[in-house]
Order: structure tokens, then C-alpha cells, then sequence
């Protein structure tokens, strides 16, 4: 059986689309899905556990060396970089900020190309930074399939329109698409 695997990464503006997007979801995925937004380690943040409490699927913060598995939602923890290694699990490390960011989305998109390569699947979405735009060209690299948010309807359009500079997408998506395109993986 083919591994699969789904990304979602953000940072300004992309946090609360990300979560209305999950939430507003009427079936469990059936394949993991990693988000990777830009969180600042000072502050604690107990989303997982609010949307454990609303959602029907397993979500939990990824934990270094801890098997990849379908069906539950894994966010990246704040203060790390979270890589996919190649036997299908998670490593935490804190070497220096990418783009100012740790996590870093291109750091995270770049191992899972690697490992997952034409069946991982990546959605980038709003943010104030090119975090992200290096790592979609390393997923289409690989021929997995990469979006983009349609900058238009991003509250902070930098982070999509620097991976459509790279030609790093293959579509532009609006939010209402997006949901669609995740709801066809459930």
C-alpha cells in the first residue's frame, strides 16, 4: 500500500483558515496530515486539544520519533523544525530559523518530498514571509501535487505569491476549493 500524506502550512492569516478548514470538515481524513504554522514557543497554545474536542479525528502536537499514521491530524511544535524521516516518522530539531521561522514550512515540505515524494500533497497558504515557496519546488520536484491559496482572498498574500514567483504550484486554489480538494481525501 502507497504511504500518503498531506500538508498544510501557513502563517499570518493562514492559522485561522487552516483551522476553519479542518473544522468545517464532515468526515475524518483517512491519511495524515501535518500542519506547519509559524508559532512562538513563549506563548501556549492549546489548540489541538480545542479541536480534539470538536473534531471526530485523532490531533495531537508530532512528537520526535513517533510513527506517521493515517488518520490523524499532526501539528508542528513550536520552538522546532519537524522533519519526516525515512521510515515514517517524525524527528524534532532545533537547529537555527529558517526564514526567521522554527518550524519551518520549507524545512518540513523538503523532508516529506523526499520520503513521500509523488504522493505527498502540500497546501500553502497565507503569511508574511517565503517560508514555504522553496519547499513546494522541492514537492513538484518530486511530482507531488502542490496549491497555493489564491492570494486574493490571503490576509497576508506574501507567502503564496512567492511560491507562484517560483512557479512552485500547480494551482491556485480559493479556500472554498481548498475544502473541497481535502473533503475528496476523507
Amino acid at each position: 500500500m502507497e504511504r500518503k500524506i498531506l500538508l498544510l502550512a501557513g502563517s499570518a492569516g493562514g492559522f485561522s483558515v487552516i483551522l476553519n478548514i479542518l473544522k468545517s470538515l464532515e468526515r475524518p481524513i483517512r491519511i495524515p496530515v501535518v500542519v506547519i504554522v509559524h508559532r512562538n514557543p513563549k506563548y501556549a497554545s492549546s489548540i489541538e486539544e480545542t479541536l480534539s474536542k470538536v473534531m471526530l479525528q485523532k490531533i495531537k502536537t508530532a512528537d520526535d520519533k513517533e510513527n506517521i499514521e493515517n488518520g490523524t491530524i499532526y501539528f508542528a511544535p513550536a520552538g522546532y523544525h519537524l522533519l519526516v524521516e525515512p521510515d515514517y516518522s517524525f524527528s524534532l530539531d532545533i537547529s537555527e530559523p529558517v526564514q526567521y521561522s522554527r518550524p519551518s514550512i520549507d524545512v518540513t515540505f523538503e523532508s516529506a518530498a523526499e520520503i513521500y515524494q509523488q504522493n505527498c500533497t502540500a497546501i500553502l497558504f497565507s503569511g508574511a514571509n517565503q517560508d514555504g515557496a522553496r519547499g513546494l519546488l522541492m514537492i513538484k520536484k518530486y511530482r507531488g501535487k502542490t496549491f497555493v491559496q489564491d492570494p486574493l482572498s490571503a490576509e497576508v498574500p506574501v507567502m503564496p505569491e512567492a511560491a507562484i514567483q517560483l512557479n512552485a504550484h500547480d494551482k491556485i486554489l480559493s479556500i472554498q476549493e481548498i475544502k473541497d480538494y481535502i473533503m475528496q481525501l476523507t
